[in-house]
């Protein structure tokens, strides 16, 4: 494993050793001493991995491809912002908007995240294994949003085509966001998220959130809504 420490090298050059890795050589780095700065490890676009030793600032994994970054830490806001693939695991907290407008790959914070958490979400699965913060899954359009702990206010509101579970209390759901039935196939997609998560729950204690649809095409009796 290569060390990178951000005491000595500039956090541009530590970024471009890791974007120089596109040769598929499975590469692992460990990155210490982040002391909170912004932008650690985005960009990645090869299947490395990326040891984060300590917290980081914002945009920590940003457009994130192929690569596993794990953090032994918290994160600032915007973690994973934009991911494509590959994976992000946050041992602590993460802050606001935690993988927001991200198309695939998994994130998963075993603590708890703040607002917004995968706001315009595109495809990313992510599993919080604490609690999420108000307006999460804002406009998400596709994916699946695991939440082991509670929910705040307006859960999904102006949601899209996103799955969102939830084992604990939901403060409120927002604007034509409705609990739908849990089926055979959301427990399976809930069971193989978990495992890859390595969250001990059971998807049976958990409820399931969708659209409800009626804000897809304009109607005027909806109009309080929009």
């Amino acid at each position: 494993m290569e060390s990178l420490d951000l005491k000595t090298l500039e956090l541009r050059a530590i970024n471009a050793t890791l974007q120089a890795e596109g040769d598929g050589s499975n590469k692992s780095f460990k990155i210490t001493n982040p002391l909170g700065s912004h932008a650690i490890a985005v960009g990645l676009d090869a299947p490395i991995e990326v040891n984060v030793h300590g917290s980081t600032g914002y945009y920590c994994a940003g457009m994130n491809k192929q690569a596993t970054v794990n953090v032994l830490g918290s994160v600032g806001p915007g973690v994973a912002e934009n991911m494509m693939s590959g994976k992000v695991v946050i041992e602590g907290d993460a802050s606001q908007y935690a993988g927001a407008t991200a198309h695939g790959g998994l994130l998963v914070i075993k603590g708890n995240a703040s607002s917004r958490c995968g706001i315009s979400m595109q495809g990313i699965d992510i599993v919080v294994h604490g609690n999420i913060g108000h307006m999460s899954a804002f406009m998400a359009q596709a994916g699946n949003l695991v939440v082991l702990g509670d929910a705040g206010d307006a859960l999904g509101d102006s949601l899209y085509e996103a799955h969102i579970f939830v084992r604990g209390d939901v403060k409120s759901l927002g604007a034509d966001c409705v609990e739908k039935e849990m089926r055979m196939e959301h427990l399976d997609t809930l069971k193989r998220l978990l495992d890859e998560a390595g969250a001990e729950a059971e998807p049976s204690e958990f409820r399931r959130y969708g659209s409800a649809r009626t804000l897809y095409n304009f109607d005027i009796d909806n109009a309080g809504a929009y």
